[in-house]
């Protein structure tokens, strides 16, 4: 699948691959936040679009553009504005993506990557026939706190989706009996977990040493066996854009 990048003439917006490390997971006990794969594979999901300028914002809670202040710090292009108003800010992305045919691109903000005082909205743009540039827009969340982004700090998230798919999803519920062995399989779990964390209280014990079940991470089925049934992802290997750097927080 290609993923392109026309650009207009000028700079495009630095990107790069999503890194799977956050500074408020470095920042937890033992950095016991990157034990959750969930999380470190939806960082990596993608690539993040970084800040071209350092700046802070403010909102007086009003519902006019004037109402949101923009101070630019460390100076890039373009600038964000107060383009819509009602305190959204609006990142202009300045190139023409292009998916292949049936494929779409969805843009949010940086994966599991909180701002105080702004939340990042999300959207899905038909790439595969357009010829417009997009926005990136944040909704400011509280009057009169300043919010601050700093140069090559990621502001968007972008990543392919197929609109038709999900379209097709026909959602149902099932008892967990219909399928051979799950209750067995959840219920050895439960127990597992229930007995793990029960020993975690214990002094010097192996669940003291262990910290945490590892079971999922590393992809283990009922029997303790890696699972055949699908394949199983521990980080993710996503192809930088030419000229861009890989890894980078």
């Amino acid at each position: 699948m290609k993923l392109i990048s026309y650009t207009l003439g000028f700079p495009p917006t630095e990107m790069r691959p999503g890194p799977a490390q956050r500074p408020w997971m470095d920042s937890t006990s033992d950095r016991f936040a990157y034990r959750c794969l969930p999380l470190n594979i939806a960082n990596q999901y993608g690539w993040e679009l970084l800040c071209p300028c350092s700046f802070e914002v403010t909102w007086d809670g009003g519902p006019s553009p004037d109402a949101m202040v923009v101070e630019i710090l460390e100076d890039g292009w373009p600038h964000p504005t107060s383009h819509f108003g009602h305190g959204v800010l609006t990142f202009h992305v300045n190139q023409i993506f292009r998916t292949e045919p049936g494929t779409q691109l969805m843009t949010t903000g940086p994966m599991n990557n909180p701002k105080d005082g702004i939340s990042a909205l999300s959207g899905i743009i038909e790439t595969d026939w357009s010829h417009y540039t997009f926005t990136m827009n944040w909704v400011m969340t509280r009057a009169f706190h300043p919010v601050r982004f700093e140069k090559g700090e990621p502001f968007a998230h972008i990543f392919p989706v197929n609109l038709a798919q999900i379209e097709q999803v026909k959602p149902e519920f099932r008892p967990v009996e219909t399928e051979e062995g799950l209750r067995e399989a959840y219920e050895a779990w439960q127990d597992s977990r229930n007995a793990f964390n029960k020993e975690l209280e214990v002094p010097d014990s192996q669940a003291r040493k262990d910290k945490w079940q590892k079971a999922y991470f590393r992809g283990l089925g009922p029997d303790a066996e890696p699972t055949t049934k699908a394949q199983h992802w521990t980080k993710l290997d996503v192809q930088p854009w030419p000229g861009a750097k890989k890894g980078k927080k």
